[in-house]
């Protein structure tokens, strides 16, 4: 057997919980989450004027 799984043997193949206190997410927040993000403003525009400017 697998001894990576060994310790989870106990917890395969239960269900999965559900909150009492909170509802589901939609998936569109769900994949909001997961989405990609610009950690900087305006990086992508200023690549977008260099590369313009090396064409000319």
């Amino acid at each position: 057997m697998n001894d990576d799984i060994t310790p989870y043997l106990d917890i395969i193949g239960r269900p999965h919980p559900k909150s009492k206190k909170h509802p589901p997410m939609s998936m569109d927040h769900r994949a909001a989450q997961f989405s990609p993000f610009a950690a900087v403003t305006g990086h992508e525009e200023k690549l977008k004027e260099v590369v313009e400017q090396e064409k000319e």
